[in-house]
């Protein structure tokens, strides 16, 4: 028997669903817009290779420390489906929060109570395998190969099919860090597994580097149904700078090129589709297998014209552009000074400011100059039962976005031994708020606190828990919260910067007696006490914020309520000199 409330129910349903499945889809579109950046030894300041990707995507934001392996004759290594590929599927094990669980891969990835991950396939296990930094993609090896992400706009985006499909980048990723000693070297693993186990999910783009050269790797499916997948890779010149944001960047495929190399098959492919023919010239990768920018206009472009415009000014680049295929932003630019670690992360920490754009300006920034402009779409809202709302229109995409899981820095220098060499600068949550940390390729694990994440809870243990914690108390009073958060972050980051020579001269010297053990101990007992530290101070600085703008008020030891009132320029704009002022109906202005 139905009762009238579901009758009512089944009424609104259709509203209902159809609200869901527009931010479901929604928010699989947008699960790893990421930025990614290479910067090659002749472009760095130190001569070190360097690697950073801001992780875009609200998943996962566990660190994890893979440990290196052997393993048996006939072994086999299973193949996970990834989330960041098309969104959780929850047959493939895992959690919405929790990308793996597979206690043998890495202890932190054995959490008690989550589904075990389903083996997409499997794959013939070699003898030794390294140890490496993990997360929604893998980060740096123990040999110091470094990796750096972001998703593209392909024209296909198949679906993982055991037997058929089952590699996404960010396993290729993972299993390329395991294998390799070499950047040309993790290219080919990555290309023949594409070729040889087919390839599934978006379209992607992976940066490869070592301590000598950086490659930019791209790939991706062309067939809903096929059994492999096409990609291209071109490597970045020592003296540039390289960057990508969801979207396609490589243009010409050139055969013969040493500088470039590419699957077997994708002129055939492009051919088969009908995307390209000979007749047309030059096979364009990001045109022939790209479908243009992520979501909007400029979604893209916009932060490719403001890293190439911060680290080459005297380009005088235009932040427009006559289309998705521009050719104004060069592949890769020579920057007019070189580059240090800061000066990359300080690029992903951007918000326009300064320019047109800036995000800290104007009325959808508050009186408070908040930078952050949440997402979803107007058009996925009801503005009535069974309708969605006219409203059309975009904000600026920035290089900081609110939703940043983790962002980081790698370092490849090929001056040390790789143990010390290599490093990733990783700063938790978005870059804007976030701290960076060091942890060395020759660690023997990672702080539990890099290690421990879980986005449905509030864990005082978790060191992303931390930084999304105070990062969300900022946007109440953005203009006040950051400066004391930035001088948090710089009492922290001039420490870790300052002390680094004198941290590394210590284990260098360990190691040149013959004490490898010894200096890994050292690198990583450094990086848990450090991590303990700025754990420590976030969690203190959040009780700290709640208790100096508590209620609106700026409240200190030399007065409690002190007003801070809205500036006048935005008064006027929210209509507060039409508020009660006198007695009178107020005239409402033309």
């Amino acid at each position: 028997m139905e009762t009238k409330a579901v009758k009512h129910c089944k009424r609104r349903a259709p509203a209902w669903w159809l609200i869901v499945a527009l931010t479901m889809l929604f928010s699989a579109d947008m699960a790893s817009a990421c930025t990614t950046i290479l910067v090659g030894k002749k472009a760095s300041a130190d001569g070190s290779v360097m690697v950073s990707h801001s992780d875009d995507g609200y998943n996962d934001a566990r660190l994890v420390y893979v440990p290196a392996k052997d393993h048996k004759p006939g072994a086999m290594r299973p193949v996970y489906y990834s989330h960041c590929a098309l969104d959780f599927k929850p047959q493939w094990g895992g959690t919405i929060s929790h990308r793996l669980v597979d206690g043998s891969r890495a202890p932190a990835y054995g959490t008690k109570g989550d589904p075990k991950s389903v083996p997409l396939g499997y794959i013939p296990q070699v003898a030794h395998t390294y140890a490496y930094f993990d997360a929604n993609y893998g980060i740096m090896n123990e040999h110091q190969v470094s990796i750096g992400e972001c998703t593209d706009k392909a024209k296909v985006d198949p679906e993982p099919e055991p037997g058929k499909r089952i590699f996404y980048s960010s396993e290729l990723s993972r299993v390329a860090l395991e294998r390799s000693k070499t950047a040309r070297e993790a290219v080919k693993i990555m290309g023949e597994l594409i070729e040889k186990y087919g390839y599934y999910g978006t379209g992607e783009t992976l940066l490869v580097a070592d301590a000598k050269e950086g490659w930019v790797m791209e790939m991706c499916g062309y067939d809903k149904d096929g059994t492999s997948g096409v990609w291209v890779a071109q490597r970045v010149p020592d003296d540039a700078f390289f960057v990508a944001a969801n979207q396609f960047r490589i243009r010409e495929v050139r055969t013969g090129d040493p500088d470039m190399m590419h699957s077997a098959n994708i002129f055939q492919a492009a051919q088969q589709k009908g995307w390209w023919k000979p007749s047309d010239g030059a096979l364009d990768w990001t045109k022939v297998y790209g479908d243009g920018e992520f979501h909007h206009p400029y979604y893209s472009l916009r932060r490719v014209w403001r890293a190439q415009s911060l680290v080459a000014p005297s380009l005088k680049l235009s932040p427009w552009a006559e289309g998705p295929f521009t050719r104004a932003y060069p592949f890769a630019v020579k920057p007019d000074q070189k580059l240090d670690v800061k000066d990359i992360f300080a690029i992903h920490r951007d918000n326009y400011e300064g320019t047109e754009f800036d995000l800290t300006k104007g009325l959808a920034a508050g009186p408070f100059g908040d930078p952050n402009r949440f997402e979803g779409g107007a058009e996925s809202l009801a503005d009535k039962e069974g309708q969605l709302s006219k409203v059309k229109g975009e904000f600026e995409r920035p290089l900081n976005i609110y939703r940043c899981v983790y962002a980081y820095v790698n370092q490849s220098r090929d001056w040390l031994p790789a143990a010390i060499g290599g490093v990733t600068w990783y700063g938790p949550d978005r870059p804007a708020t976030a701290v960076l940390m060091p942890f060395y390729a020759g660690a023997t694990g990672l702080p539990k606190p890099i290690q421990t994440s879980d986005i449905l809870k509030l864990d005082r243990g978790s060191m992303w828990t931390a930084f999304n914690y105070v990062a969300n108390q900022a946007q109440l009073k953005y203009s006040f919260m950051i400066k004391d958060i930035q001088a948090m972050r710089e009492k922290h980051e001039s420490m870790f910067f300052g002390t680094q020579k004198a941290q590394e001269a210590r284990a260098l010297a360990l190691w040149n007696k013959g004490d490898q053990k010894a200096a890994r101990a050292l690198l990583t007992k450094h990086s848990e006490q450090l991590t303990q530290d700025v754990l420590k101070d976030w969690w203190a600085l959040s009780e700290q914020l709640y208790i100096r703008y508590s209620d609106g008020y700026l409240n200190t030891p030399t007065g409690i309520a002190q007003p801070v009132f809205y500036p006048a320029w935005w008064l006027k704009q929210v209509g507060y000199e039409q508020g009660p002022t006198s007695y009178s109906k107020p005239v409402a202005k033309q």
